[in-house]
């Protein structure tokens, strides 16, 4: 499947429709291991487009409608890094369209990497132009998946929610791309935090577009308990990181193993990795 993707690219007249809006079979995904260390990766990967300066914003601002051969170089390079980690949120994918040579991107790293679990979620078609998304990549079976579209002026934005272990005791994963706005964000948070509000054991994933001293007191997640990373975990821009916009939020049950800034700059954004373990007591519930 990966070599017929990445043929694909290259033949972007003869191309085959893309898997859009949809997740890999389980046939092959392991079950869930209660007992091991998680490794999560969040990355705002910029559907694959190579920044590393502020000027490119506008000397290969058209990557961001019209195919580049370099794009499927930069995904094999996410890819070979993708693959060190069991749970992968993703933001700024291409579920499909012209530039990114008809190739659902999520699904290209999940075979590209050899992570047997994927889903991407369609938050704003543009037809052929272009199918902004977010994915999840897992090596584990989760429990369900669902797929949220957040509320916001602009449409176009969306959380993945992601159970895994114990159905009455669920691990809970967020991956989420918020709007750049205070107000949409509240917005935003206000409707994830009803979503999480029941659950113990959570992780907030993904690009949120502000500083996690203003998130967890000045949005609802002020009322969600959540942990963040280090005020010097800054991941944007890539090329000088100054600001820290990327997050893994968790739950105090969460043992926080290690956590790091990933010095990958492909995209804009920096990737951001937590090595998590649940709590002892919850091995009893299997």
């Amino acid at each position: 499947m990966y070599r017929r993707l990445k043929q694909g690219f290259s033949n972007i007249s003869g191309r085959a429709s893309p898997s859009r809006g949809s997740c890999s079979g389980m046939d092959h995904v392991p079950d869930f291991e209660p007992h091991r260390h998680i490794r999560l990766l969040t990355f705002n990967i910029q559907v694959g487009i190579n920044t590393a300066s502020y000027h490119h914003y506008v000397t290969r601002s058209w990557q961001h409608v019209l195919p580049h051969r370099g794009r499927i170089e930069n995904l094999d390079r996410i890819a070979s890094l993708v693959r060190n980690y069991d749970v992968v949120a993703l933001q700024e994918c291409d579920g499909g369209s012209i530039r990114s040579g008809y190739i659902n991107q999520v699904q290209y790293l999940a075979e590209a990497s050899g992570i047997p679990y994927w889903h991407q979620q369609l938050n704003r078609n543009l037809g052929p132009v272009a199918q902004h998304s977010n994915g999840l990549l897992s090596r584990f079976r989760p429990l369900d998946v669902t797929e949220h579209r957040l509320p916001g002026i602009l449409p176009g934005r969306g959380a993945i929610i992601a159970r895994f272990g114990d159905i009455e005791d669920p691990l809970v994963l967020v991956i989420m791309h918020l709007s750049l706005s205070k107000a949409g964000q509240s917005r935003q948070l206000a409707y994830v935090h009803e979503l999480i509000a029941d659950y113990q054991h959570v992780v907030l994933m993904g690009d949120l577009n502000n500083h996690a001293e203003e998130l967890l007191t000045n949005t609802p997640l002020k009322h969600a308990n959540l942990i963040p990373l280090p005020d010097t975990a800054h991941s944007f821009p890539s090329w000088r990181p100054e600001r820290a916009l990327d997050h893994i939020l968790v739950s105090p049950s969460l043992e926080i193993r290690n956590s790091e800034v990933v010095s990958y700059p492909l995209s804009d954004h920096l990737p951001i990795a937590m090595d998590i373990a649940l709590p002892r007591g919850y091995l009893k519930t299997f």
